[in-house]
């Protein structure tokens, strides 16, 4: 059977929790998943608050491989090409005959 009355939902993270979250896995390197309750946003700082950070200088060296591969726009070769490689819009689009 259905709840047709639904419990109240749970805070949302406060703007706090999600700025040291951010904070914490820019220092530990890692991504996470953005919580949806505070309860949630509070594990997650735990958990980062457990793993040891990465050293400043490996941090510094990743930040600036990515800012060159930006800059140098490296990876853009994967890119399709509309109208060179496909023909056609959303779900009808295909490959153009005779494609390597």
């Amino acid at each position: 059977m259905t709840d047709h009355h639904p419990q109240p939902a749970a805070p949302p993270p406060t703007a706090r929790q999600q700025r040291y979250l951010r904070h914490l896995a820019s220092q530990r390197g890692v991504t996470f998943v953005i919580p949806k309750t505070r309860a949630e946003a509070s594990r997650a700082i735990d958990e980062l608050k457990r793993r040891k950070p990465d050293p400043v200088a490996d941090r510094r060296r990743e930040i600036r491989a990515v800012q060159d591969d930006l800059a140098t726009r490296r990876g853009d070769a994967t890119k399709v090409i509309h109208g060179i490689e496909t023909e056609g819009f959303a779900s009808h689009a295909t490959w153009k005959a005779g494609r390597p």
